[in-house]
């Protein structure tokens, strides 16, 4: 028992520490530390070393060059004066009041094409906060409006997204990434509706509230950027949104380099890579791994290095300063990484715990005989405590996959249907403020937790409960369709 109340007591200081501001390089490591020091289980300095440092490493050996060029491109894009197109495209077809709109539908058409979240978190802000300060919407609300397009549907409830929250159920169902197509499409059009509904509402509320809570006061460049910068949480990135250049692009340029990433993903992943003799791959020097395990990183790699290639020559004489611009964009790329990496390590040492053990087949046994109910709650409940939809999910089937697999057969319950419920469910409790994807967005946009989180909680985890009750109560009425 002390040892799952040690957990849960680091747990929850993480999560208040990190909302009140403090940095998780020395959050993460100093209460991992805690942790292993208040258990007792295990030796505290190859805890750090070799656990904690061993999961962070691995992060940032698989992940870095999507971070480096994802953030190269976002700042190419905005430097460029393509943002600023893009933005007034958006605006000129949709109208100004459907900007949050447009930055949901942006994201979600990146990620259901294949782009990783953090790709898409740098490239779409600069063209959100574009479309906000046009739109007179507060900046709160990107991040919230990111991570609806970006964090919710795209990622674990339409059928056929590539997302590795919808590929990890496959080999212990038997499914495809088309699992359950029609429940699945029912879950997003929850999850979209919902979101859309409550940014609606707080933009109304905040635009017309007293407090100047609005995009005049947010963007308007009759203030001290810098002391707003500091004062503010609004970073650097946004004094360049403020002072475009002098010659934009045309539409078609501007949008290129965004369909590029898309397209070229696309290729890679599902026709050049498999035409490809990977084998050389299980040799020791390359890892002995499998090309399932790096399709996804090579593909985000090749199309974003093609895709910052083109953009750079087609915009070369609009880059004025482009050491500046490539200098900035792998600079934005260094903080948003290691908070992450912080945060897999810290979950490593938690799992390494022997309390974590019984946690985790406390959690998995909950729901009583419905194994979609009991699904449900073990996969959120460990996804919240790794802090990792994916960790969660990994979990919660490698112990108990085939056992939910017997009792759904048991009671006639479809695979596809499990897939479809693991998949939402890892969307809920995984957006608590300790989750890497959260801190990475936040400190793209230059906010806060006490600033944006509340927004984003609503639209990434309340909205996807509502969607996951829904999808529940569905499946088990009509079964899976």
């Amino acid at each position: 028992m002390l040892g799952i109340l040690v957990i849960l007591i680091v747990l929850g200081l993480l999560i208040a520490l990190a909302y009140r501001g403090i940095s998780l390089l020395v959050l993460a490591p100093a209460l991992a530390t805690v942790a292993v020091l208040a258990t007792m289980d295990g030796p505290l300095l190859a805890s750090y070393t070799q656990v904690f440092m061993g999961a962070a490493g691995g992060f940032i050996t698989l992940y870095f060059p999507v971070f480096l060029l994802g953030a190269i491109f976002g700042k190419l894009m905005e430097d460029s004066g393509s943002a600023e197109v893009l933005a007034g495209g958006i605006i000129e077809r949709l109208g100004s009041q459907r900007a949050i709109l447009a930055v949901v539908l942006s994201c979600a058409v990146m990620t259901y094409g294949g782009v990783s979240l953090f790709v898409v978190a740098f490239a779409v802000f600069p063209i959100a906060a574009s479309l906000f300060r046009k739109a007179n919407l507060p900046k709160r609300l990107i991040p919230a409006t990111i991570a609806l397009g970006a964090f919710t549907f795209t990622m674990t409830a339409l059928p056929g997204t590539p997302a590795i929250q919808n590929a990890i159920p496959m080999p212990f169902f038997g499914t495809s990434p088309f699992a359950a197509p029609g429940l699945g499409l029912i879950t997003a059009a929850v999850m979209l509706g919902f979101g859309l509904a409550w940014l609606g509402w707080r933009s109304r509320k905040l635009v017309h509230a007293d407090y100047g809570e609005h995009a005049d006061a947010a963007f308007a460049p009759d203030r001290d950027l810098r002391e707003r910068s500091a004062g503010e949480g609004f970073d650097l990135m946004e004094l360049t949104v403020l002072q475009p250049p002098v010659a934009r692009p045309g539409l078609f340029i501007a949008v290129l380099p965004l369909v590029m990433v898309i397209a070229i993903n696309l290729l890679f992943t599902f026709v050049l890579i498999p035409r490809m003799d990977t084998s050389f791959l299980a040799l020791p020097l390359y890892g002995e791994t499998s090309i399932d395990q790096v399709r996804g990183i090579w593909s985000v790699v090749a199309a974003l290095v093609l895709s910052v290639l083109v953009l750079v020559a087609l915009n070369f004489r609009r880059l004025k300063g482009l050491k500046t611009s490539l200098d900035s964009g792998a600079n934005a790329s260094l903080l948003p990484i290691f908070n992450t990496a912080s945060l897999v390590g810290f979950g490593a040492v938690i799992a390494s715990l022997a309390a974590f053990l019984l946690i985790r087949d406390a959690v998995t046994g909950l729901g009583g005989d419905n194994p979609l109910i009991s699904l449900a709650i073990a996969v959120n409940i460990l996804a919240g405590m790794t802090g990792s939809a994916s960790g969660g999910m990994s979990i919660a089937l490698s112990t108990l996959g085939e056992t939910y697999m017997q009792m759904a057969a048991a009671q006639g319950i479809s695979p596809d249907l499990l897939h479809r419920v693991t998949a939402v469910a890892t969307g809920g409790l995984d957006t608590l403020p300790h989750n890497g994807a959260v801190i990475t967005l936040l400190a793209i946009c230059g906010l806060s937790h006490r600033q944006a989180y509340g927004d984003l909680a609503m639209v990434a985890m309340v909205g996807p409960f509502v969607s996951l009750i829904v999808l529940i109560v569905l499946g088990s009425v009509f079964g899976s369709f």
